[in-house]
């Protein structure tokens, strides 16, 4: 099968390479998927460079959200050759091959939807879910900020905001992301390039602040979002696209009374994939629904220049998904 493989760990566009390589067989609990879809994310380019939390053993494929049909099945597998499924790829027989491997627990019916769009719906949403609803339990009424809006899981959570009945605020880089932020359901957006995010929130809540922040960019921006957070206030901490982690003031938190929240969404997996198999029904209904709708701006054969489009993503040149199609 043709399978993009990193065997040494580097920059995407000098370690991802496109080989051919035998097909993964599962055993126990594990499905073999002949890959329809596989959205990109961050992470992948992480996962390249070695600095993401898992660290599955070289060489492997990256690619951490799939949709397709299941082409064999372990002995204890709750899917059967032939079903269509959607979900988390097992590492290292990542999403960015002809066939990946997966558990069963960590794959889901398609339900009828578009593979493309299940793929680009599972890791992006689900963080978003998790984010709001499972760390800052986000409530009707409270008022949401959204930073990098426009990218894969900031417009997740602007949707998803906007379906939990949330004002929402978002940030983004330049005139055509806040338009797009816009356009995805944010009641204001700011350009963080060019506006002042800190006063941009605080004119939007009279003062009060923002009660949940969504921060996938770490860095200066969770210190902006320090200054415009409400009195008990969540940050919910998903990453550090902006390159830095940000190091958070404890003082600052006991004086103003927030919380600073993590999300490591993978870690849902194996600790309860019951909570993700819930989450995966909520989003089918809301997909169902109209209330949320992938924003998918590339579809890419296996074989275009995916280490590209991952410079892409993570250079923030990218607006919503992209999605590689074996």
């Amino acid at each position: 099968m043709k399978a993009w493989q990193v065997a040494a760990h580097g920059p995407a566009g000098e370690v991802l390479r496109l080989v051919d390589a035998p097909a993964p067989q599962p055993v126990g609990d594990q499905v073999a998927v002949a890959v329809e879809a596989c959205a990109l994310n961050f992470a992948d380019s992480l996962l390249c460079t070695g600095e993401y939390q898992e660290h599955p053993p070289l060489p492997f494929s990256p690619g951490l959200e799939i949709a397709g049909r299941v082409v064999a099945a372990g002995p204890t597998a709750t899917h059967a050759v032939g079903d269509l499924i959607t979900g988390s790829p097992l590492l290292p027989h990542g999403g960015l091959a002809e066939v990946a491997l997966a558990r069963s627990t960590e794959v889901f019916p398609l339900g009828g939807t578009d593979p493309a769009v299940a793929a680009a719906l599972h890791v992006t949403y689900q963080t978003g879910w998790f984010a709001l609803h499972r760390r800052a339990h986000l409530q009707p009424g409270e008022t949401l900020l959204v930073h990098a809006g426009a990218g894969g899981v900031g417009s997740a959570a602007i949707e998803l905001g906007r379906a939990a009945g949330a004002t929402v605020l978002a940030t983004a880089g330049g005139p055509d992301k806040v338009a797009t932020c816009l356009r995805l359901g944010a009641h204001s957006a700011a350009d963080h390039r060019a506006d002042d995010v800190v006063a941009f929130v605080l004119d939007r809540t009279d003062g009060r602040g923002a009660d949940v922040v969504f921060d996938p960019v770490g860095g200066a921006t969770f210190t902006r979002s320090t200054k415009c957070i409400a009195w008990e206030g969540r940050i919910v901490v998903i990453g550090a696209a902006g390159g830095t982690y940000a190091d958070a003031r404890t003082n600052h938190a006991l004086v103003k009374n927030y919380g600073v929240l993590g999300l490591n969404w993978r870690g849902y997996l194996t600790r309860r994939p019951d909570l993700v198999a819930e989450a995966q029904g909520a989003l089918l209904a809301l997909l169902q629904a109209g209330s949320i709708t992938p924003v998918i701006s590339e579809r890419l054969a296996l074989d275009a220049d995916i280490p590209g489009a991952l410079g892409r993503l993570t250079g923030g040149r990218t607006t919503g998904k992209l999605v590689v199609l074996p």
